[in-house]
């Protein structure tokens, strides 16, 4: 599991530091649309989902105009709705991809998905062919601003954490699925807002690669998470060292 949290902050780092601001904007905003319509409230305090949303684009500095903005406009009956949808496939070297999606044209979403995968060697599989490889776990990526690490790390495995870990003056924690509120309240408790607080499915395996093969698989990865449909891409791959040493 630490491979992955490693790549989630890599990912984080990334898009707090991306020129393309604008459309990590976009996916956010589209986080907000759908958990207020689904949500059924604009109220972050009655709606779970909009209360991440809202922890989400204030980890990547989204202006509280800005979110308040999108908050009032999905609550418009007559804006846009958009459709969630997941497709799943094999990067090169077999590594496995499961992708989530936010949008207002499928036709044109899975089109833009299986191009990706073609253009990059990739294949597009069908529903279901990896979805079991991977087990839903949230995600929390909380600054560290002089607390008690030791005292801290008590307050959230009574709170359900399954994994801590501490680097750079941030502390990532994995909870279960269904522990995912439970963290939520006892940060909100503890006072302690998240730069980032996510549902994400962690590979239960991962595949290794020859570095070659895997900046490949990596580059397929990341044509995915550009495109605008695109939420989140979750893999398999394994993060070697030999491999970490080149992505930084």
């Amino acid at each position: 599991m630490a491979g992955h949290n490693k790549w989630s902050k890599i990912k984080h780092k990334k898009s707090v530091q991306d020129a393309r601001r604008s459309k990590i904007f976009s996916k956010i905003i589209k986080d907000i649309t759908v958990a207020v319509k689904e949500g059924g409230s604009p109220d972050p305090a009655f709606n779970p989902r909009l209360r991440m949303a809202i922890a989400n684009a204030r980890g990547v500095n989204m202006p509280k105009e800005n979110i308040e903005r999108a908050i009032k406009k999905a609550s418009d009956p007559s804006s846009q709705a958009y459709i969630e949808t997941t497709y799943e496939g094999y990067a090169p070297g077999g590594v496995a991809i499961f992708i989530e999606c936010t949008t207002d044209n499928l036709n044109r979403t899975v089109s833009n998905i299986r191009a990706i995968f073609n253009k990059r060697g990739g294949s597009l599989a069908k529903s279901g062919s990896v979805e079991f490889l991977f087990e839903r776990k949230g995600i929390f990526i909380l600054p560290l601003d002089g607390q008690d690490i030791e005292e801290l790390e008590l307050e959230l495995i009574d709170a359900g954490a399954e994994d801590i870990e501490v680097e750079d003056n941030e502390m990532t924690v994995t909870v279960g699925f269904a522990d995912f509120g439970k963290m939520q309240q006892k940060l909100e408790a503890l006072g302690i807002q998240p730069k980032s607080a996510k549902i994400e499915r962690i590979p239960i395996n991962t595949t290794r690669l020859p570095v070659d093969q895997a900046l490949k698989a990596l580059q397929l990865i990341e044509a995915l998470e550009d495109d605008d449909d695109v939420q989140a891409v979750y893999h398999n791959l394994e993060l070697t060292d030999e491999l970490m040493a080149k992505l930084n």
